[in-house]
């Protein structure tokens, strides 16, 4: 899976070479369906959402974070 928010015709940009382009191209677009999706970014959305709850006047902001912990801690086993 290929995800970008840029249409085929800008590639050439990114990668720098026409010719390097439509090879790439050529080989990814060789038996696939492309899903063209017009809508909102829900990672745009987020990060707006994130910068409205962190404005100055926000009295949530001053809050420490919390760290969250991904594992357990491990146990530590002393030979005798």
């Amino acid at each position: 899976m290929v995800t970008t928010n840029l249409p085929f015709d800008e590639w050439t940009e990114v990668f720098g070479s026409k010719r390097l382009t439509g090879a790439l191209l050529y080989r990814l677009t060789h038996h696939v369906h492309i899903l063209e999706m017009n809508g909102e970014s829900y990672r745009l959305r987020g990060s707006r959402e994130n910068a409205v709850s962190q404005a100055p006047d926000d009295p949530t902001k001053n809050k420490p974070h919390r760290q969250r912990r991904l594992f357990p801690p491990q146990q530590h086993r002393h030979s005798a």
